[in-house]
């Protein structure tokens, strides 16, 4: 079960971010998740949305360089020792977190995080094997 991402290079200066949140507005998109990772000139913005085509195509209309990737959505159970028991499985299998992060989410007691591995299919039959929950794409949806 793997979740669309998509991913805007915006560049490093004032008001970047909030005319890209401004273009996903007027166009009714809801942010579910998101991801922001900077250098000095740019910028990676990582969204999950509600509506990856009609977002991007909204993005892109405004001169937005924007990509689409899977990443995988995991429950975390809200405890010390809770993100271990998703890392600890997966490198002891050798497959490596090229980033993640954390999905905001009021229906649920534990955390969802965001990952992007190395080998998905790998990582989502660690993750079974495990009892994991991996959260789908309609679950995010409808949140």
């Amino acid at each position: 079960m793997l979740v669309e991402q998509i991913s805007i290079f915006i560049e490093n200066k004032e008001g970047c971010l909030a005319e890209v949140t401004a273009i996903l507005r007027d166009a009714d998109i809801n942010i579910r998740a998101l991801s922001l990772a900077d250098t000095t000139d740019f910028g990676v913005l990582r969204l999950i949305v509600n509506n990856h085509d009609k977002a991007e195509k909204a993005l892109r209309k405004e001169g937005f360089t924007v990509g689409r990737t899977k990443v995988t959505a995991v429950e975390v159970t809200d405890e010390p020792g809770g993100l271990n028991k998703v890392l600890d499985p997966l490198w002891m299998q050798n497959v490596n977190v090229e980033y993640m992060y954390a999905f905001a989410n009021s229906q649920c007691k534990n955390a969802i995080m965001v990952f992007r591995f190395d080998d998905h299919k790998k990582a989502l039959e660690i993750l079974g094997k495990n009892q994991i929950r991996v959260i789908s794409a309609e679950e995010i949806s409808s949140l």
